[in-house]
């Protein structure tokens, strides 16, 4: 069912969760955020609903794992001051300035301005000791023609990857290695399972910033970061690369609830699948998931139609207070989605409006 607002789906044990009415905020141990670009904007809403109320990591601490944007949403809730480290990374991801002659290496500098403006180096202890919440940022060590910031190399680097990922997403792993960087006593459980391929880092306060950085490094778009301390050399990309939106299953049981707010409908395994519409994450990797996504209705009534994307930074390059009064506005109209989420939850009407969560 749909609600005025937001679409809610769950997968085959999650649905029989929620419909048996055992739903609660501590039944989630994993929140995963996707690698969206501006996309986040339209999570806003949602993650400050859940900060704000304190609804997650109350009863055992909750894993925050995320690519790219997603990384960089969660990495303000390990914050002392979480909800001001959020609205500080909102301010200045959507003031950034952007001009016609940005190169990679010009707008890595322009991230790095954020990331030191939300995230204060003297909080980095606090956050690696985090006791609500244990964090994951998804990275990929680029491999062969990927590693070079030759824009050319670079681009050819991606169509020969993009072509060999047509044929089987395996072979994305030649070009690319999953790098997880985490907080805590021991790994993620994921990176611990048999499927999983790459490496698992821990994060330090000399690594914290930089593996935040890396995993939004966008190829093409911003220059890789080197040889992250503590992680095998190399230069380090966005995350989103191998793990775009959902490729893993995050429940650390099959009670468990993994919580997900997407910004569409469809789940896309690896950046390079957004035009290969026959791929699709294994059904297994959704069995506990919880997803709300906005309504085909809601987005209609956002500036332009639309979720913020980066294509806005290229049609708005020469207009830019119209990017930021647009993004701004969205910001404004997602706040009620967390709290209507919130509200079925309560009223336990959660139960009446969920849907499964199918393959498309």
């Amino acid at each position: 069912m749909t609600t005025e607002s937001i679409h809610i789906r769950a997968g085959n044990r999650a649905y029989e969760i929620i419909r048996d009415g055992g739903f609660d905020f501590d039944r989630v141990t994993a929140y995963f955020a996707p690698a969206t670009g501006p996309r986040w904007l339209a999570a806003t809403g949602f993650d400050l609903a859940l900060l704000t109320n304190d609804l997650l990591g109350r009863a055992k601490p909750v894993l925050l794992v995320g690519a790219s944007a997603g990384a960089w949403r969660l990495a303000a809730w390990l914050q002392p001051e979480a909800e001001k480290s959020y609205r500080t990374l909102i301010e200045k991801y959507i003031s950034i300035s952007y001009k016609r002659n940005d190169t990679p290496s010009t707008v890595l500098d322009s991230l790095k301005a954020i990331t030191n403006a939300y995230i204060e180096d003297d909080a980095l202890p606090f956050a690696l000791a985090n006791k609500k919440y244990r964090f994951a940022v998804i990275t990929a060590r680029t491999r062969h023609l990927l590693a070079s910031e030759i824009a050319l190399i670079q681009r050819i680097g991606l169509w020969i990857c993009f072509l060999s990922n047509a044929i089987s997403r395996t072979y994305i792993h030649d070009f690319a290695e999953r790098v997880v960087f985490y907080n805590g006593a021991k790994p993620p459980h994921f990176c611990l399972r048999p499927e999983y391929r790459g490496k698992f880092i821990p994060l330090s306060n000399v690594n914290f910033k930089h593996a935040i950085m890396a995993s939004g490094a966008i190829p093409l778009v911003v220059a890789g970061i080197r040889d992250i301390y503590g992680a095998p050399v190399g230069v380090y990309r966005d995350g989103g690369l191998i793990d775009y939106h959902l490729t893993h299953n995050y429940a650390s049981s099959s009670e468990d609830i993994v919580l997900f707010f997407n910004h569409q409908k469809r789940i896309i395994p690896g950046w390079l699948d957004k035009k290969l519409s026959y791929r699709h994450p294994q059904a297994s990797v959704l069995d506990n998931v919880l997803m709300i996504y906005p309504s085909d209705t809601f987005v209609a009534g956002l500036p332009g139609g639309k979720v913020p994307d980066r294509d806005d930074i290229t049609t708005f390059i020469d207009d830019e207070s119209t990017r930021i009064k647009n993004w701004w506005r969205t910001v404004e109209c997602v706040k009620p989605l967390g709290e209507k989420f919130i509200e079925l939850v309560e009223s336990t009407q959660l139960r009446n409006v969920v849907e499964k969560l199918e393959i498309h």
